[in-house]
């Protein structure tokens, strides 16, 4: 595990950190020290906004000029003070002896560069590398992270990208350059499990291999127990405790850390159970069926200079499914097996090449103009980018209150209470209101977007892994919220996510999803308790335990022979395979 060395390869001490001025003075980090040591894994974890990512950003300078201060500390690596070097000179040490993987790949990835030039250009500077030399060492790392067809990927630009591919093109970056120390910030966040189980495979590999010590930072508790050899729980800035994984996981002192491993959502804890641990047994129509879908298909068509290029990439697949009011559908699946295309299909947010879809029995592909924006106020999407999907040129306030504006729903004085209320609701503060975007941290837009969402008490969410960004404190606060909500009003969930124990504490059935098409599905105990295909066996074998003394299962070997070759539409409630 850890070496045994006296000297830290990397030492931080005294370590803090402010946004603003004055009165305006917030402390991000006050007083944070801790040592890495060679070959060493450690993880910091707390909850969103506790200072962990602004810790790691500052040892390489990529805080921002004007709003944050480093007040105090240093931070030695290489017999050099991180926090005290020139730009030029961290520039010689960022994307090559120290390289970080960032916890939102779309504002991470430049949109005008394709993800091969932007893969090589670190190899290329720092590592002497000719073109050729950058180009199939990226090859290879694409390879390495599950990316299919690496040589077509190299020439796609980001949007092209679904999340999690977007995600996994970002450690492909961080790892290329074989780095002593891995900053790696939500490094798993936007992957399913099957995935995930390989990039934690590959990362392990790389520690061993090259000696890389790793600072993670992840809100995954499974994932600490599983990679990590000491951690470092962070509350309001501060360091509350530390100690080895097993210390932490088995005998932790501070009341914090006992409430952060009570909310970790387990899976097989709601084995037992038929339904959900809240389930809606009076929604506002009992039975009344919101949703229906069938035969839904889209292909994305590359484009030429004039015109599209033959084949494509087929994202759905005769994809049907129904959904009752206070109903929650879980769509699970590996990155780019066509979940997020689904959720948003349904909403008309891109245009079907065939299906049905009717919401309340309005054929939605047959509205156009004022009647879909009137449609919408029924349906709303909470996004797996906050960022990304909020503008950054309103405030949060605004944000909020705008889906109200749009509708006119509410103004003046009204319109001010609604939007505290909605604040309170997902755990920010009415202060927050007048903040930016770019002024919380990941886990606070998510809760943000969350409660845009919510501004028009729609009918139907469809929820594009709307905790992946949250610790589980505050997911767990979420997953109250959303089901407390699905309770009292009958709303029905689209629940898009890749986190297998959330989805057996929320979901009412559950549908897999492999390369574009609904491979089974049926009711939750059944799926998660009764798999029958192989790839839902997959999934759940992957699954991490937040467990530092258990590992997770060995991954079966998919047999592509069982793989789907035709529709598979439910029909009726029961547990489906396609064959």
């Amino acid at each position: 595990m850890t070496p045994d060395t006296d000297a830290p390869l990397l030492s931080v001490r005294d370590l803090t950190i402010s946004f603003g001025k004055g009165r305006h003075r917030n402390v991000a980090v006050k007083d944070l020290s801790y040592d890495l040591r060679a070959g060493e894994t450690l993880a910091i974890v707390g909850e969103s906004g506790s200072g962990k990512s602004v810790s790691s950003m500052a040892l390489l300078g990529l805080l921002p000029r004007g709003a944050a201060t480093i007040e105090a500390g240093r931070a030695r690596f290489d017999g050099r003070d991180l926090l005290h070097l020139s730009d030029e000179q961290l520039r010689g040490i960022r994307g090559d002896r120290v390289t970080m993987i960032f916890q939102e790949p779309m504002t991470s990835l430049t949109p005008v560069l394709r993800i091969g030039q932007q893969l090589t250009e670190a190899l290329i500077e720092h590592k002497g590398m000719s073109r050729s030399q950058a180009a199939a060492r990226g090859r290879e790392m694409l390879t390495l992270v599950g990316l299919d067809d690496a040589p077509r990927r190299m020439k796609q630009f980001p949007h092209e990208l679904s999340g999690g591919m977007r995600q996994r093109v970002m450690i492909a970056m961080a790892m290329a350059s074989d780095p002593a120390i891995l900053l790696a910030d939500e490094p798993t966040t936007a992957l399913d499990v099957t995935v995930q189980a390989q990039i934690l495979d590959l990362m392990r590999d790389l520690k061993a291999r090259f000696g890389t010590s790793i600072i993670l930072i992840t809100h995954d508790m499974g994932v600490v127990a599983e990679m990590a050899d000491r951690v470092v729980v962070m509350r309001k800035g501060r360091k509350i405790e530390e100690g080895t994984v097993r210390e932490i996981f088995e005998t932790p002192q501070q009341d914090y850390t006992k409430a952060l491993l009570a909310a970790v959502p387990r899976l097989g804890a709601h084995a037992a159970a038929a339904e959900p641990r809240q389930v809606v047994d009076s929604p506002s129509r009992p039975g009344a069926r919101l949703l229906h879908t069938h035969g839904m298909s889209k292909t994305f068509r590359e484009r030429g200079l004039f015109a599209a290029k033959a084949g494509g990439t087929a994202a759905m697949q005769d994809v049907g499914f129904d959904l009752a009011a206070g109903e929650t559908l879980a769509l699970v699946g590996e990155s780019g097996s066509g979940k997020s295309t689904t959720g948003r299909a349904v909403l008309r947010l891109l245009e079907l090449d065939q299906g049905v879809i009717e919401i309340g029995g309005t054929d939605m592909r047959r509205l156009s103009g004022g009647a879909v924006r009137k449609a919408r106020r029924e349906m709303q999407m909470i996004f797996q980018d906050p960022f990304a999907s909020l503008n950054p040129r309103l405030s949060a306030g605004r944000l909020v209150a705008e889906p109200m504006v749009i509708h006119g729903l509410a103004k003046g004085r009204e319109l001010q209470d609604r939007t505290e209320q909605l604040f309170t609701r997902v755990g920010l503060e009415a202060d927050h209101m007048r903040r930016f975007p770019h002024e919380f941290s990941g886990g606070q837009r998510q809760r943000l977007s969350i409660a845009r969402a919510l501004s028009v008490n729609p009918k139907l969410i469809v929820a594009d892994e709307p905790t992946s960004a949250l610790d589980v404190s505050v997911q767990a606060q979420v997953l109250e919220l959303m089901l407390e909500l699905q309770q009292s009003l009958g709303l029905a969930y689209l629940f898009i996510s890749h986190d297998m124990a959330v989805v057996e504490e929320v979901a009412h059935r559950v549908a897999v999803m492999r390369r574009g098409r609904i491979v089974e599905i049926g009711p939750r105990h059944a799926v998660l308790n009764d798999p029958r295909h192989p790839y839902t066996r997959a999934l759940l074998a992957a699954v991490p335990v937040p467990d530092p003394t258990r590992t997770r299962g060995t991954l079966p070997t998919l047999d592509t022979s069982t793989l789907p070759t035709g529709p598979l539409t439910e029909i009726a409630p029961q547990h489906m395979v396609a064959s």
